[in-house]
Formats: C-alpha cells, structure tokens, sequence
C-alpha cells in the first residue's frame, strides 16, 4: 500500500487526507491544525521530515505555493519551506500539487523529481466548476437586493464555469446571457436557452444586468466598461489571478465587487477535497 505525505494546504487538504486515509492509504500529515474526524488513521506527525521519511507520494495544497519558498499554510503558523521538502523527500517519490508555479516546477526538474499538477487535471477541474458556481450565487443571494429569480444576469466568459453557472442560474428563473468569442460557444448558448452576445461587444449593454459574473482571467471589465455598470449592480469576479476587473476603478466609482477567489475550498471543503482525492488516485494508479 502507497504512503502518503500530506503537507500544508487548507481545510480540503485535511479533507483528502481523510479520505485517502478511508481508502486503505498509509497518511501522514504536516503542517495543518485542521480538524479531523474521529476513527480516521491520519498521523499527524511532528516534523516535516518524518513526515517525508520513507513516503511514495507527496501531496501539496492548491495552490501549492504562494511565494515560490514557503509551502501554503493557512491553517498552520510556522513557515514550511520548499527546500526543506526537496530536502527530505524521497528521490524516488512522486509530488502532486496545485497550481504549480514555473519557478517550483523548474526546481523539481532540476531535482530529478517527478511532479504533477492535479489542478490541470480536466476531471478536476470540471467538477470544481460545481462548488465554483454555488459560492457565486451564494454571494449573490447575500449581497443583492432582489431575488436572482426574475434578475437580468450577465455571465462573462463561456467555459467550464460559465456553463455551470449559467445553467444554474438558468434553473433558479434568471434571465441569462452568456459572453463568448468563438462561433460554437454563442451556439450552444443559444441551443441551452440563454441569450449569447460577443465578449468584445458587452459595452453598451453592461448598464442592463442586475448581476454581473466574470470567470475571464484578463481585464474585461476595465474602466470604460465600469463606467458604464449600474452603482446598484453587483460584480462578481471568478477569475484567477491577477482577475478579471479593474479593481481601482471599481472603487473610484462606489461598485459593489467581489473578487471570490477559491470559492470551492470556502463553502464546501468536503466536496472539494473528494475531488482533488479521486483526481490524486486517478494519477497514482497511471504512474505508479
């Protein structure tokens, strides 16, 4: 049976741990206070290096790191540095992390270690897109004055989260248009019954949306498109870093924005982790 280190990450780490741990999987952890369930075979282990000691696969949070030196720690209030794990790691073990930065993946390369990013995994990330969607229209629920049944919403952005989220949106009875580029996305955005209109086109219609979402990761709502947006709109912005709004500008002008980054280990840890833990067994059983 393959031993697991688990090291850093946040509550959907512990989450995996757990459930890797409910499969028969040898788990050890380092560097989290998270809560665990009661009868789970998780060790919790003092040291990062007997953490490390004699493991077959490494497993990192999402995302792995934030700095490029010090391992993703939130619930945990000493650093974890990536030297040290290059350092007491197995040559011969496999890394599984989020989000692997350029500058770590070079590392690893340079290190002769194997490596994997499961956030590129499509399987993963399909399935993040549910508890993506719920925790926007969570946020919208909270923030907006009207009922999302009946509202004017505005998905920006057609991919794996903009066809959750619209579908549901959809379902709950608001009327939804979805911004695309390409010819075949405003296609199945007419055939799924929402209104399609061109990504570069959304300037003199933004002032029509009680609700706008943006899952684009470039600078679509810049200032001249805000300029334009309702002060008693709300702006959601699902994009990854550096997002998809003009922050400043918002600001200037009073808009109510969100930048709701990680949403999936937020509002539902449990099933996020379930996903990361069947994407992380799906790669040990084609490698290992």
């Amino acid at each position: 049976m393959k031993k697991i280190a688990v090291v850093g990450g946040d509550l959907r780490l512990a989450k995996v741990a757990e459930y890797l741990a409910e499969d028969g999987y040898v788990v050890k952890i380092y560097g989290s206070n998270a809560p665990f369930s009661g009868g789970v075979k998780v060790h919790i282990t003092q040291t990062l290096r007997d953490c490390l000691h004699d493991a077959h696969v490494i497993v990192l949070g999402l995302p792995a790191t934030c700095d490029d030196e010090t391992v993703s720690t939130p619930n945990f209030d000493q650093p974890i540095y990536i030297r040290d794990i290059l350092r007491y790691m197995p040559k011969d073990a496999l890394l599984l992390a989020g989000r692997i930065s350029e500058k770590l993946h070079g590392e690893m390369i340079m290190h002769g270690i194997r490596c994997v990013d499961y956030f590129q995994r499509e399987e993963l990330t399909v399935r993040n897109s549910i508890p993506t969607a719920e925790g926007a229209l969570q946020i919208a629920m909270e923030e907006l004055p009207i009922t999302l049944h009946g509202s004017r919403s505005l998905v920006l952005g057609f991919g794996r989260i903009g066809k959750v989220l619209a579908k549901m949106l959809h379902g709950i009875g608001s009327d939804v248009t979805c911004s695309a580029r390409k010819h075949y996305d405003k296609a199945w955005i007419h055939c799924m019954g929402y209104h399609a209109i061109d990504t570069a086109d959304i300037l003199p219609v933004i002032d029509q949306f009680d609700v706008i979402f943006n899952t684009i990761p470039v600078k679509i709502l810049s200032s001249e498109v805000l300029s334009r947006v309702r002060r008693d709109s709300l702006v959601v912005d699902l994009a990854s870093k550096p997002g998809g709004v003009d922050f400043d500008a918002a600001k200037e002008r009073g808009l109510n924005v969100i930048w709701a980054l990680s949403l999936p280990g937020k509002v539902a840890p449990a099933t996020a982790g379930e996903i990361i833990k069947e994407t992380i067994v799906n790669i040990m059983n084609e490698i290992l």
